[in-house]
C-alpha cells in the first residue's frame, strides 16, 4: 500500500524567530509537512537551517507579497520542490502604528491594507484553484482581535485591514465550501512576541487570563485549523485572546 503523500504548507512572514509565523511553521513542520516559508529579508533562511536542523523539509523565499511576483515566486518553489500547495497560513502583514500624524494618514491606509489584506487576497488566488482542483485545502488566515472584535485609538487602517481579511475569509470559504478547501482565521488579541511593546505587555497583563499570549499559543490553533480534521470547520473565526475581549464586552 503506497504510503499517504505529506502535505505541502506555505506559511507567510515567518521571519522573526519569536513571531507567529514561525511558531506555526515549526509545528507544521512537526506534524510531518514539508513547508515553505516566506519573509522579505534574508532572515528566513536562518529560520529553514532551524526547521531542517529539526528534522524537518523545508524551503524559504524571500519576497514582497504585495507584488504579483512575489507570490509567483514564492508558489513557484513550493511546486518545484514538493509539487502541490496543501496548506496555506496568511500570516504576513504589519502591525498597528500608533502614529496619528494627519499628513501620515493615507498613506498608512494604503501600507497597512496592501500588507495586510492584498497580501492574503493574492496568495488565496495563487493557490485556491489548485486545492479545489486536488479536492482539499486549508487556508488559515491571521487576522487581529482589533477591527474584527474590539478597536483601540490608534490606527483606523489596521482596524480595517484586519476586519477586511474576515469578511474576505468568509467570502472564500462560501466560494469553495463544496470542493474540500476550507477557509478559516484566527483573531491573536495581546501576544508577547520580540515585536511587543511595554504597553502591549501591560495590556496583555490586564487580561483575564492575567498575561499576554504566546506565539505558540495562536500557532497551535493555526495547526488544528490546518489539520485533516478541521474539514467541517470553514468561514470561521477564532480568537486567541485569553477572554479579554469577552471582559470589555460585559464592561470588567
Amino acid at each position: 500500500m503506497a504510503l499517504p503523500r505529506q502535505r505541502v504548507a506555505i506559511v507567510t512572514g515567518a521571519g522573526s524567530e519569536h513571531g507567529i509565523g514561525f511558531a506555526a511553521a515549526r509545528l507544521l513542520s512537526a506534524a510531518g509537512m514539508r513547508v515553505v516559508v516566506t519573509s522579505t529579508t534574508e532572515r528566513i533562511f536562518d529560520r529553514v537551517d532551524e526547521l531542517r536542523a529539526s528534522g524537518g523539509e523545508a524551503e524559504g523565499v524571500v519576497a514582497d507579497l504585495r507584488q504579483q511576483s512575489g507570490v509567483d515566486a514564492v508558489v513557484a518553489r513550493a511546486q518545484t520542490a514538493y509539487g502541490s500547495v496543501d496548506v496555506l497560513v496568511n500570516n504576513a502583514g504589519m502591525t498597528s502604528i500608533s502614529d496619528r500624524d494627519p499628513g501620515a494618514a493615507v498613506a498608512r491606509w494604503h501600507a497597512s491594507l496592501e500588507r495586510n489584506l492584498t497580501t492574503t487576497f493574492l496568495m488565496i488566488r495563487a493557490v485556491v484553484g489548485g486545492m479545489q482542483s486536488a479536492g482539499y485545502g486549508r487556508i488559515v488566515n491571521v487576522s487581529s482581535v482589533s477591527g474584527p472584535v474590539a478597536a483601540y485609538p490608534g490606527d483606523v487602517a489596521y482596524h480595517a485591514a484586519k476586519a477586511g481579511i474576515v469578511g474576505l475569509t468568509r467570502a472564500v470559504a462560501i466560494e469553495t465550501a463544496s470542493s474540500g478547501v476550507v477557509v478559516n482565521a484566527v483573531a491573536p488579541g495581546w501576544i508577547d512576541t520580540a515585536s511587543a511593546s511595554d504597553h502591549e505587555r501591560a495590556m496583555g497583563a490586564a487580561t483575564p487570563v492575567g498575561r499576554s499570549g504566546s506565539s505558540e499559543e495562536v500557532a497551535h490553533v493555526i495547526a488544528f485549523l490546518a489539520a485533516d480534521g478541521a474539514s467541517y470547520i470553514s468561514g470561521q473565526l477564532i480568537t486567541v485572546d485569553g477572554a479579554n475581549s469577552i471582559s470589555e464586552e460585559r464592561g470588567l
